[in-house]
């Protein structure tokens, strides 16, 4: 299952509270997909710290893409 966060029409710093608290609840096995206007200097830098694996797509609207899994036990 994938979990989907649509930030880009919402004021800062609801997308990143939105993240956060979602992560809390990702399943092992689960990705989440958030998509924002902008590179998530602040989201990154907390999923590198805490372990997690990701990846992000610059789609051809602008749209930033970003897939998340929980890191491994």
């Amino acid at each position: 299952m994938t979990v989907v966060i649509d930030g880009r029409e919402l004021e800062p710093p609801e997308p990143l509270q939105r993240v956060l608290a979602a992560l809390d609840v990702l399943a092992d096995g689960e990705e989440m997909r958030v998509l924002l206007y902008c590179h998530p200097v602040p989201l990154i830098s907390i999923l590198e710290s805490n372990g997690y694996a990701w990846q992000e797509t610059l789609l051809e609207d602008g749209t930033h893409e970003l897939r998340i899994r929980r890191p491994r036990p």
